[in-house]
């Protein structure tokens, strides 16, 4: 309950500075304005405020999410031209409708001049309305893009740390640690190798995926490390094929972003006493990255965490937040066997 009312004091205070501005610096009412009725002159202004609330949570909701976000930038431009154009005949309609009658001295007085106050009066607020109107369309743009950042840090980081939980568990350090000991008695080269490559992994995992974006050179890297460790671990009982092709130097991805699709091959297609079949293909053509992980099911004891496929789902969230109009990813999942096809451009 508390939460709420934080969320909408900020919103009642700023509506109320920025719309108690037209008042304080309009225009007093004219003189020759009956005083009964010297309040239906700022009725427009009431009915702007209205006009401006409703604009604004419109934009903020609907338009530049829908259109801006989307990147239909001349739909969202002339969105935001007709939303002003419909707002100002609101405003001058209200002003004609609302705009008492002028009542001068009796009839027996002579008639006053003309007023230049009113015809100033009139231009100014038609002015202030203009204003006001684009006022409230950049502050909704600020405020929402400012929320979207938010929502891409959080998602970010929420999905770096689910990664880590997932990927550097008991399991997964127990099952390696237990493969590097096996080694050791026979092999010991071997297995300051694999010490090597999975204390890369950790180091990747802890400092270089805090970044906004990585080289590509490294995220494969990340990829050939876990592969080659889990190859070890279980020796020639999965037919494994794993074949990258292109130039990936000088590029640059979000990281973490392809590895739970292969983890996912990994935890829900090896099992040592049935046919296990892994088949990863990673291409880059240009700045376009194309990776097709498959795997056949075998029967497996997984815990709910693994069930619910929390990596490949926080994974999708971080496509759609980073890469909102920039890749397609396509999941099979048959009977047999379970497929990914990934296709992202990369910034």
């Amino acid at each position: 309950m508390k939460k709420k009312i934080s969320i909408f004091i900020p919103h009642i205070i700023g509506w109320a500075v920025f719309l108690s501005l037209p008042v304080l610096f309009s225009p007093k009412t004219p003189k020759f304005i009956q005083a009964d009725i010297g309040l239906l002159f700022y009725l427009p202004i009431l009915v702007s405020c209205i006009a401006l609330i409703a604009v604004f949570y419109f934009n903020y909701f609907i338009l530049i999410p829908r259109f801006l976000f989307k990147q239909k930038y001349l739909t969202y431009f002339l969105s935001c031209l007709a939303c002003i154009g419909l707002m100002l005949i609101i405003h001058r309609l209200t002003t004609s409708a609302f705009h008492p009658p002028i009542h001068f001295q009796p009839s027996n007085h002579p008639m006053p001049p003309p007023n230049p106050e009113m015809s100033r009066g009139i231009p100014l607020f038609f002015a202030n309305a203009l204003l006001m109107f684009s006022v409230t369309f950049l502050t909704s743009l600020v405020l929402r893009l400012n929320t979207r950042w938010k929502e891409t840090e959080k998602e970010r980081l929420s999905a770096q740390l689910d990664y880590l939980k997932t990927q550097v568990n008991p399991h997964f350090l127990f099952n390696t640690l237990n493969s590097i000991y096996s080694i050791t008695i026979g092999k010991a080269p071997q297995a300051s190798e694999m010490v090597n490559k999975l204390s890369q992994m950790m180091r990747y995992s802890l400092k270089e995926a805090q970044l906004n974006y990585v080289p590509l050179e490294k995220e494969i890297n990340y990829i050939q490390n876990y592969i080659d460790l889990q190859k070890v671990r279980f020796d020639d009982s999965v037919r494994f094929n794993y074949e990258i092709k292109g130039d990936f130097s000088n590029k640059q991805i979000a990281p973490l972003l392809l590895i739970p699709f292969i983890e996912n091959a990994f935890k829900h297609g090896v099992n040592s006493e049935q046919d296990s079949y892994i088949q990863i293909n990673l291409n880059i053509i240009g700045n376009e990255l194309k990776l097709k992980v498959t795997n056949n099911k075998v029967d497996i004891e997984t815990d709910q965490e693994e069930k619910s496929g929390i990596g490949i789902n926080n994974t999708k969230s971080r496509l759609m937040l980073i890469y909102p109009n920039n890749h397609s990813l396509k999941i099979i999942d048959s009977e047999t066997h379970f497929t990914v096809y990934l296709t992202l451009n990369l910034l």
